[in-house]
């Protein structure tokens, strides 16, 4: 007999809180296992964010451990004022676990929401990675050499600055890069300069530098991940997680992971939007103050082949889509509105900045070489991640599920969703159907249920015929 999904239970098996190591001097010393006390638990990923997040409702009555605190709250009596450790284990319906232990583990960020009462206290605690906090304590200083891909992971896992930096311990999944840049770090925290380098970064693979321009730099369970958007619409590298149907009855459907429960569209096509911020077609203007000069770049979405300075040039055959074969962003919008540049943006060349070389005397060298050339090609760069960026956002679906706790953010699953029709049997919907990219996720978590739900996005309409 079929389940019913929107049922489902999940399981909390551990959930406690270790004293700080700067408590009061006369809070107990212990750590205290709070897991009767949890009514409801959510976590958070997004591939926007540079780090995860989970939330617990507190529900507790004068002290979860008689023993250690006696009547006194947990609050007061462990006591919690920020920064506490937690050992945290939580399983969906399906046995798939949710550890944040060891280098895994979450810590206290704040506490909120607190509604005291003489029998019983509910408060809400925010928890954190160890990451997000070493982020506001160290600084990128020095010069980095070579490609941003080799610096991200050095950034990430090594010092930044002396004595200081993220140093991570989890796995780091970075997408190789095909260009090298150089750039000194100026004081600004190791996460805003993962993100600044993701919009400057383009894949190693080759004849598609510069159409498929623009990373992401994000934190799921698994780790952090710095990825080319190519390669997270592309299921030869990003491999598909599911697939799921929506459907008016409770039961499963067969030959699906798993049934949506619910869903609305948050974001279609509005295309006065994608023409402010120039999705299908811009123009920058390059200003080269060592030679006080300027070059203009046009860059449609319609248009393929490699560009020379001055000529336009696009992303039609160069970019991976989440659509069928051979759609490329836009391709659904007329002409009139398609082709004509909608957006103008201004740049800076870094003519003479930052030469290679390991001395001065090299640096020297490899400016003479190329006086008039600038550092980082920013026209073959950073046109196409602006558009890219815009591009992937441009339809967005909302969904709930029964949770699954092996999705991530950054994960490909593919959706149907039936066409309009009175009959009782109907076709699959060829237009909105196919794969979505996971944009974020909400594990939520109760004592009676259990859901994932979910933020997808794609560029393209339409099914690929590999999926």
């Amino acid at each position: 007999m079929a389940t019913k999904q929107s049922s489902r239970e999940g399981n909390i098996r551990k959930f406690v809180v270790h004293q700080s190591k700067n408590a009061d001097k006369d809070a107990v010393d212990t750590s205290i296992d709070i897991t009767s006390a949890v009514s409801e638990i959510r976590y958070y990923e997004n591939v926007l964010s540079n780090s995860v997040s989970l939330t617990a409702v507190i529900a507790e009555t004068g002290g979860t451990d008689d023993k250690k605190l006696g009547n006194v709250g947990i609050l007061d009596g462990l006591p919690i004022r920020g920064g506490e450790p937690c050992d945290i284990f939580i399983e969906d319906h399906d046995g798939i676990p949710l550890k944040f232990t060891e280098e895994n583990k979450l810590y206290v960020n704040r506490v909120r929401n607190v509604i005291s009462g003489t029998s019983k206290d509910v408060y809400v605690l925010d928890f954190s990675p160890r990451e997000l906090f070493a982020n506001e304590q160290c600084r990128v200083v020095k010069r980095y050499d070579g490609k941003i891909s080799e610096n991200i992971k050095q950034i990430l896992t090594k010092d930044t600055s002396k004595g200081a930096g993220i140093k991570t311990e989890k796995d780091v999944t970075v997408d190789e890069t095909g260009i090298e840049y150089n750039f000194i770090g100026n004081d600004r925290k190791p996460f805003y300069v993962c993100t600044w380098l993701a919009s400057k970064a383009a894949p190693a693979t080759v004849g598609k530098i510069g159409g498929s321009a623009g990373y992401l730099f994000y934190e799921t369970y698994k780790g952090y991940n710095f990825r080319s958007i190519d390669a997270l619409f592309d299921e030869s590298k990003n491999e598909l997680k599911g697939k799921y149907l929506f459907s008016n009855t409770d039961d499963d459907p067969i030959g699906y992971d798993g049934k949506i429960l619910d869903y609305n569209i948050e974001k279609d096509i509005d295309l006065q939007n994608n023409l402010t911020i120039g999705a299908y077609a811009n123009r920058t203007l390059f200003f080269d103050f060592y030679a006080m000069n300027y070059k203009v770049r046009n860059f449609s979405v319609d248009e393929s082949g490699p560009a020379d300075e001055n000529e336009g040039a696009g992303s039609k055959d160069k970019i991976e889509t989440a659509g069928k074969q051979g759609s490329f962003p836009g391709d659904t919008v007329a002409d009139e509105f398609r082709k004509p540049v909608s957006r103008l943006m201004n740049r800076v060349l870094d003519v003479g900045t930052l030469p290679n070389g390991k001395s001065w005397i090299e640096q020297l060298k490899a400016w003479k070489d190329r006086p008039t050339k600038p550092t980082y090609d920013s026209t073959k760069i950073m046109v196409q991640s602006v558009m890219r960026y815009n591009q992937m956002f441009a339809i967005k679906i909302n969904i709930t599920i029964a949770a699954n706790f092996d999705l991530c953010a950054g994960d490909l699953i593919r959706c149907e969703f039936p066409e309009i029709s009175i009959e009782p049997d109907t076709d699959i919907n060829k237009k909105s159907g196919g794969i979505y990219m996971i944009s974020s996720l909400c594990h939520r978590l109760t004592t009676r249920d259990s859901y994932t739900s979910l933020t997808l996005v794609r560029d393209t309409f339409g099914i690929k015929s590999s999926t």
